[in-house]
């Protein structure tokens, strides 16, 4: 539950915003609807991996697929079965402002505390309708709202825009998802004094090191259940020491970057497969191998073949293998 006010969210932020955030993929039945009961089992396995944050209706969680009545079911039942345990953070874009104003307030009063938003794709074409359509949500809720600039939506803003847009009161962020490294660094060199940063990938804590900024927090992404188990949650504890300035590199080295490999692999794999489209169906494949409720996604998306099905559960059972290769040599 909120514990701050809209004047103090920047500052909240700064305290809280720390460690790693999950997000959610949207699980459905095999006939194409919520899987409900599949969707509190995955918030329980992400739950105990250590995390300190979860996210839902994001990118990986299907938004645009979702109805709004499914979007607020997600609310309810992240908020039951997550909001004693982590911070939770709704995503609320939507293509219509009157229904992204919904969200917000349907998250505000589930007792969410920060909302996630980003550029309103189809007709957002300049940086101006943007920061339009930023301010109209911060005007309407009392939340903390990170910014999530990903080229997903249509347009990337800039690090002169973003800090245009960190400036309205209750902004306290940008998820940098732009894969631009260069864009994200200048992001951190120019505004990360003043809010928060994170770009969702382990390169940037390296290069913070290098350049003299840290993030603290990684913002949000798929790699602990994709990566960890209960038992060996070795990115979540990489991440979450990282964000306090204990870089690992011989930790990563060994017990992160073989599984790291495979996921490098297949996500460029795959988003060049759909022409840039987020590699939804390999995230949730990958979740069931881990014990995860994913099931299809929904169309426009299409679904993994067997043939990547199979390889994709050799390469990480041979990642596996290789850490578990490296634990036993340690000990």
């Amino acid at each position: 539950m909120v514990d701050y006010k809209k004047n103090e969210s920047k500052d909240w932020a700064k305290s809280y915003l720390k460690g790693q955030w999950s997000t959610l993929v949207t699980p459905f039945t095999p006939d194409g609807s919520l899987d409900v009961d599949g969707l509190i089992s995955n918030i329980s396995h992400i739950s105990d991996l250590g995390v300190s944050g979860l996210g839902c209706t994001w990118g990986m969680g299907e938004f645009w697929s979702l109805t709004l009545e499914e979007r607020m079911k997600i609310y309810d039942l992240v908020a039951e079965h997550a909001g004693d345990k982590l911070h939770v953070a709704a995503h609320v874009t939507h293509s219509s402002v009157q229904d992204m104003l919904n969200l917000a307030e349907k998250a505000q009063n589930t007792g969410f505390d920060l909302l996630i938003v980003t550029s309103p794709y189809i007709v957002a074409k300049s940086p101006s309708q943007v920061f339009e359509f930023v301010s109209k949500l911060a005007e309407n809720t009392d939340l903390a709202i990170m910014f999530y600039n990903s080229p997903q939506f249509g347009i990337v803003l800039q690090p002169e825009w973003l800090s245009k847009v960190s400036e309205i009161q209750n902004v306290v962020g940008v998820k940098e998802a732009s894969f631009d490294r260069e864009l994200s660094i200048n992001t951190h060199l120019l505004i990360g004094d003043k809010v928060v940063i994170s770009t969702p990938d382990e390169w940037i804590f390296f290069k913070g090191k290098e350049m003299g900024f840290e993030q603290q927090v990684m913002f949000a992404n798929t790699s602990d259940w994709r990566f960890d188990t209960k038992e060996n949650n070795y990115y979540v504890d990489f991440v979450n020491n990282a964000v306090k300035g204990d870089l690992n590199e011989e930790f990563y080295e060994k017990y992160i970057k073989p599984i790291k490999g495979v996921s490098d692999k297949w996500w460029m794999k795959t988003v060049q497969k759909n022409n840039g489209v987020l590699p939804v169906s390999l995230c949730k494949y990958w979740g069931e191998l881990m014990g995860m409720a994913g099931g299809p996604p929904r169309l426009p998306l299409f679904d993994l073949n067997d043939e990547e099905k199979n390889q994709l559960e050799i390469d990480i059972s041979n990642a596996r293998k290789e850490i578990m290769i490296n634990v036993k040599d340690k000990v």
